[in-house]
C-alpha cells in the first residue's frame, strides 16, 4: 500500500498541468462533517486505474472544441457528455445511496487550475462558479440551455423540471495540486494532510450539498454539475472577444429511506483528518438557500480580467437575425464579472 502511494505522488509531480475537471467521487456526509460511507461515482465513470484512461475519457465541453466561435453556445448543444446521455453506471463505478435530506461531497481535482492562474489568463479569480441542478425527471439529450441559467432554487424557472441546489466557488479555499507555485507552497503548509491512494499528495476540491427533503426515496435522483470558466474580453490575446469554456458531469444519487449515520446542521469537527473532511463554509451553510459561499480564504489570485464581459452569440447566420428575437441566458455568473450569451429565437 506504502509502496503504491509513494508511485502515485511521484506520478502526481510528473505530470503536466493540461487537465481540465469533472467530478471523480461522490461521498455522505456525517454531522460532524466526515466522509462515511460507500462512495459513488457519476455516469458512464471512468476509474484514473482502468485500463486506456486518458482525459479525454471523463471532460465534456461546451462549446466543443471544434467550433470556430468560441462564444458560441447554441440551443442544441447538450448538457451531458456522449457517454453520459443515459443513466447508466460503469462496472466498478456504482450510484452513491443517500437519503432524502442528506449531505454530499462532490469531489474535483483543481488541476492547477487554481494554483497556476498564471497558466490561464483572463480567468476568474475564484476560478470559475460550479453549479449543481437537480431533477426526479432527467432527460436523454437533455440541452444546456434548458438547465443551466433556466432552472431556479424555487423550482419555477425554465420548464420546472428541476431546481438549482448549489452554487459555489470552483477554488473551495482548500484544495491544490501538489506543484512548484506559491498558491500550492502555502497551502500544503496550510492544509497539510497524509498523501493516500485516491489522492496522492494532492488535496481534492468539493462542492458541499444537500439533497431535497422532498427527493422521493427509491428512486434516483439527477444531479448535474456545470463548471462555468470563461476566459474575459481583451485579457487573452488568443481570444479577444473572450472565451465560453464550461464542462460538465452527470450522475445520480440512489434515494433510500436511510443509509446509516447521515444529517446536517451539526457542529464540525475542526481538527479532523483533511482526506475526509467537509469544507467548513460550505457544510455550515448547507440549507439555507443557494448563494455563493465564502470559502474562508481569499480568492487564489488576484483578478486581472474586466469588470463585465459580454459573449454575444446568435444561433443562427447573420442573415437570419434580422427576423429573430435574442432571449438573454445568463451562463456565466461569478463574483467580480458577468459573461451573458444571447440565443437568437424565432420571432
Amino acid at each position: 500500500m506504502m509502496l503504491a502511494i509513494i508511485l502515485i505522488v511521484l506520478f502526481a509531480l510528473n505530470t503536466p498541468i493540461n487537465a481540465h475537471s469533472w467530478i471523480e467521487q461522490l461521498t455522505l456526509i456525517a454531522p460532524n462533517g466526515t466522509f462515511v460511507g460507500t462512495p459513488g461515482y457519476p455516469r458512464g465513470n471512468y476509474l484514473r486505474s482502468t485500463s486506456g484512461y486518458s482525459d479525454t475519457t471523463m471532460t465534456y465541453l461546451i462549446p466543443p472544441g471544434s467550433r470556430a466561435n468560441v462564444t458560441e453556445i447554441l440551443p442544441t448543444d447538450k448538457l451531458c457528455k456522449d457517454t453520459q446521455q443515459e443513466q447508466k453506471q460503469s462496472d466498478g463505478s456504482p450510484r452513491l445511496e443517500a437519503s432524502a435530506g442528506a449531505a454530499i461531497a462532490l469531489r474535483f481535482q483543481e488541476n492547477g487550475h487554481v494554483t497556476l492562474p498564471q497558466n490561464q489568463p483572463g480567468k476568474p479569480p475564484n476560478r470559475g462558479t460550479v453549479y449543481v441542478y437537480g431533477t426526479t425527471q432527467p432527460k436523454t439529450g437533455e440541452k444546456f440551455l434548458d438547465v443551466h441559467g433556466a432552472w431556479t432554487a424555487d423550482g419555477t424557472g425554465g420548464d420546472g423540471r428541476g431546481v438549482l441546489l448549489s452554487k459555489q466557488n470552483f477554488d473551495d479555499g482548500r484544495c491544490y495540486q501538489v506543484n512548484s507555485g506559491e498558491i500550492s507552497g502555502t497551502r500544503q503548509a496550510k492544509f497539510t494532510h497524509t498523501a493516500n491512494q485516491l489522492m496522492g499528495a494532492d488535496l481534492w476540491c468539493q462542492q458541499d450539498i444537500q439533497l431535497p427533503s422532498n427527493a422521493p426515496s427509491g428512486k434516483p435522483y439527477t444531479l448535474y454539475w456545470v463548471w462555468d470558466w470563461p476566459t474575459a474580453a481583451g485579457a487573452d490575446p488568443t481570444y479577444p472577444n473572450g472565451k465560453a469554456e464550461i464542462y460538465t458531469t452527470c450522475m445520480e444519487v440512489d434515494v433510500v429511506t436511510t443509509v446509516g449515520k447521515q444529517a446536517v446542521n451539526d457542529e464540525y469537527d475542526i481538527d479532523q483528518d483533511l482526506n475526509q473532511a467537509a469544507i467548513p463554509a460550505q457544510f455550515d451553510s448547507l440549507g439555507d438557500g443557494v448563494s455563493v459561499q465564502a470559502s474562508g480564504t481569499t480568492p487564489a489570485a488576484p483578478s486581472t480580467q474586466n469588470t463585465q464581459t459580454t459573449l454575444t452569440t446568435m444561433a443562427r447566420s447573420a442573415t437570419a437575425v434580422a427576423a429573430t428575437t435574442a432571449r438573454r441566458v445568463t451562463v456565466t455568473d461569478w463574483e467580480t464579472s458577468t459573461s451573458t450569451v444571447y440565443m437568437s429565437l424565432p420571432t
